[in-house]
């Protein structure tokens, strides 16, 4: 474990006003989203919105690096150069999504496991030979009646921090995500209460296994209320998540890259605004240690796959659409967004 080149690797990813792309959509995943646009699923149909995306020109200047799926990372663009190269050469850095998705919990069905600890320290060596410079693994936790049970929490926690220390060992940086999902109509007090819960328990696993903290970054969830409930104000979100963060998150940690989790585009970045204004106000919350910055799927794409709707003649639009977006984020990590 090489824990300058890790800790190296970590800063390089929240670099100021930079943030990472989620372009580690599953097959599956994309399938749905392709169809919402009525594009078919190819791989062909997958490579070519994937280029289109990396090479839109101007990205680096927000996006410090992109999460890839297993079939990306080994794609390549039409003039033949492998998409990491095509990352590189805009000084990106390659990350790549090594979780095989989730299935329910043998002792509780409603609740859901990470798949893909068997055979990840061979993957990860197979990825570092694609140049891959971080990973990323999602832990789900489901809020509903009497869930999620501290043995999921604890199952969920203990894969993160084992998938971690894999990654490490292979000077690849881990990209810790334990993902509170939106889903239900919880309250946004509810959603601290849990997301504090998940996050204290996954720092004890990462100190018990003896991972290396300033080479790591957390993806987590903004404290935010159900997707059926009372929407908050984002100086609310802000308020806890912030709250939350400083009461869990070990100071070692050197950025926060958060999840959108079911926000909408807009959404996303005026909550992510917030956060970096309060922390900016000292009389809220002194010394934040972390860069707090974005890892974003959806409200990176969403306008973009609308724009494109899968006809090579609405390319250069649909890049415009990403590089909006990537730019709007990027500057509500410094906390220097101001509407649309």
């Amino acid at each position: 474990m090489n824990k300058e080149l890790l800790e190296s690797i970590a800063r390089q990813l929240v670099a100021p006003g930079k943030g990472i792309l989620a372009a580690d959509e599953s097959t599956g995943t994309i399938t749905k989203r392709f169809a919402k646009i009525n594009v078919e699923s190819t791989e062909d149909n997958r490579r070519a919105y994937r280029e289109l995306l990396f090479t839109t020109s101007g990205i680096e200047e927000f996006i410090s690096g992109v999460i890839l799926f297993d079939e990306t990372i080994k794609q390549r663009a039409n003039d033949g150069h492998t998409f990491v190269s095509v990352l590189e050469k805009k000084g990106i850095l390659p990350g790549i999504k090594v979780d095989l998705g989730t299935e329910p919990m043998s002792e509780s069905l409603l609740e859901l496991v990470t798949k893909g600890l068997e055979g990840l320290d061979e993957r990860l060596k197979q990825y570092a030979g694609f140049a891959a410079k971080f990973a990323k693994w999602r832990a789900v936790i489901t809020i509903g009646e009497g869930i999620p049970t501290e043995l999921c929490i604890e199952k969920n926690a203990e894969q993160l921090a084992q998938y971690a220390l894999l990654c490490q060992q292979n000077n690849i940086v881990p990209i810790v995500e334990p993902e509170v999902l939106m889903d239900g109509g919880h309250t946004i007090e509810r959603c601290y209460e849990v997301t504090s819960q998940v996050l204290k328990t996954v720092f004890a696993k990462l100190n018990e296994a003896g991972v290396y903290l300033p080479g790591i970054l957390l993806k987590p969830n903004m404290v935010i209320a159900g997707s059926e409930s009372i929407k908050s104000s984002a100086e609310e979100i802000a308020r806890l998540t912030l709250q939350c963060l400083h009461e869990n998150v070990s100071a070692q940690v050197p950025g926060i890259v958060f999840l959108s989790g079911g926000q909408s585009e807009v959404e996303a970045t005026a909550n992510l605004q917030a956060i970096n204004a309060m922390k900016g106000d000292t009389s809220a919350q002194d010394n934040t240690p972390w860069v707090l910055s974005f890892s974003y799927g959806r409200a990176l794409q969403t306008s973009v796959l609308k724009t494109w709707g899968g006809k090579s003649e609405n390319i250069t639009a649909a890049q415009a659409e990403f590089y909006k977006r990537a730019k709007m984020n990027g500057l509500a990590s410094k906390g220097e967004y101001f509407g649309e």
